[in-house]
């Protein structure tokens, strides 16, 4: 059981770091909580960025150890920064809408999200987080970025060295906690794979290959031959976006044959394989099957993002390697070698706010010495099952299928291990009914997108006629 820890700080104030702010407050137990934020507000990655330069990315983009990243500010031309506000890019676009129907998304102790459109726009969502974070606004600096957090050992109980630079004052402070919760995201270093021949056409055509996090809105297409690669939500829905202006079919390419498309004025492609040399064709590509397509205008990717950490560059063993997953983890939560460390918000493919609610009471409760740890030989066998069943690469994290469901579940029965008091903060399981949207959220989507522009008014799942039956 872990002992004395009193002091704790949390990196990032997106959804996760508020979540876990909330439930480490909740403990009365904490003499300090100071979670940093490198943005000007909460939300994270809901955050929208206007200004997004794909000149930014590399072609292609396969380390993961970037530098972190400098901001911009929104209003370059004002010397006070006290009154400006850090730009970060992030990946929301303009007609952004949540995959996930407002009921599930939601936090378990607050239900205004589904005061609006069944699937929730960027701008409804950013509000919600905004109005959310509240109660733990006092316990935030921002504009403050973590750039390096040591781990300081010796003979007493392990302590962490947090180095943080006000961005306005450009001041640099070293604090020392008893806990780091990592709550950072990663949406922030893009995966572009380094297919044949991709150097040489990106100098050739440059600013033809992009990247999604980059996309803002279908009109920089217009009449263009575009191939989107890659069939992730955010791929699918961009691609029909970008298939109502650009010179159709629009290209959408993909390693897995049949997924669904949602228009007639996209085409199905296989994998590209190539990207043809310049001086013998007119900016082509060729696919596995061995078409080859030429007068390309646009390539977007649609690839995802490796996990990146680089304030975290000096901590052994090192948490990011190749960058598809973080190392050294016990249930895609605590770093096993020092458990006094959390990462909240690795999974993928999950139903968000409320996985996040269920680690972070796992890990305020861990922290507060109301819960055991397992063995750190346990903790290493759980990783070592992990890579057996999913292996080593993105796959570790990823919590599709319902197991994201099973996840929560299971975080919230290692919550009930521990002693309960009136006043804790437990977040409840998901229900059978729930569980049921949830293998049916495809199909709700596509009822919802069938609406059109009607959909916005559609709440509910009866207004698209749908009853599941538990």
């Amino acid at each position: 059981m872990l002992k004395n820890i009193r002091r704790v700080a949390i990196i990032g104030a997106g959804p996760a770091g508020v979540v876990t702010a909330k439930h480490l407050l909740a403990e009365k137990y904490f003499q300090a909580i100071d979670v940093f934020e490198q943005q000007a507000s909460t939300g994270g990655v809901w955050n929208y960025t206007q200004c997004a330069p794909s000149g930014e990315l590399s072609i292609p983009q396969t380390n993961p150890h970037q530098p972190l990243e400098e901001p911009r500010w929104d209003d370059s031309d004002n010397a006070d920064r006290t009154t400006s506000r850090p730009v970060f890019v992030t990946p929301i676009y303009d007609h952004l809408e949540s995959n996930i129907p407002h009921f599930l998304m939601k936090h378990s102790d607050d239900p205004a999200l589904e005061d609006g459109s069944l699937f929730a726009g960027h701008e409804r969502v950013l509000q919600y987080l905004n109005r959310y974070a509240d109660d733990v606004r006092h316990l935030i600096r921002f504009k403050t970025q973590v750039y390096d957090v040591k781990r300081e050992g010796g003979h007493g109980p392990d302590r962490w060295l947090v180095y943080t630079n006000d961005l306005v004052s450009n001041r640099v402070t070293e604090t020392v906690y008893d806990a780091v919760a990592v709550a950072s995201g990663h949406h922030y270093v893009p995966t572009v794979p380094d297919i044949t021949g991709i150097r040489n056409w990106n100098q050739a055509y440059p600013a033809t290959i992009t990247h999604s996090k980059y996309y803002r809105t279908p009109e920089s297409f217009k009449d263009k031959k575009v191939v989107v690669v890659g069939n992730s939500a955010s791929g699918l829905d961009i691609g029909t976006q970008i298939a109502t202006v650009c010179r159709c079919p629009l290209l959408h390419s993909n390693r897995s044959e049949g997924f669904q498309l949602s228009t007639s004025s996209e085409r199905e492609v296989a994998e590209i394989t190539e990207f043809l040399p310049p001086s013998d064709y007119s900016r082509a590509v060729r696919f596995r099957d061995g078409q080859i397509e030429s007068d390309i205008d646009a390539v977007v990717f649609c690839t995802g993002y490796y996990y990146s950490l680089p304030f975290l560059s000096s901590l052994q063993p090192a948490p990011i390697v190749t960058g598809e997953r973080v190392e050294n983890t016990y249930q895609h939560l605590l770093y096993t070698d020092y458990p006094s460390m959390a990462f909240v918000g690795l999974p993928s493919k999950i139903v968000p706010f409320r996985t996040y609610e269920g680690q972070a009471a796992v890990v305020a409760r861990i922290w507060a010495g109301r819960l055991e740890l397992p063995s750190k030989s346990d903790m290493r066998a759980w990783e070592a099952r992990r890579i057996a069943e999913r292996g080593a690469g993105k796959k570790f994290h990823e919590l599709s299928k319902l197991e994201d469901f099973r996840y929560h579940n299971e975080m919230i029965d290692w919550v009930l291990q521990s002693k309960v008091k009136d006043e804790d903060r437990i977040p409840p399981k998901w229900s059978k009914k729930e569980t049921l949207v949830r293998k049916n959220i495809p199909m709700i989507k596509g009822a919802f997108a069938d609406q059109g522009e009607a959909r916005r008014t559609v709440r509910s799942l009866e207004q698209l006629g749908i009853m599941l039956e538990e």
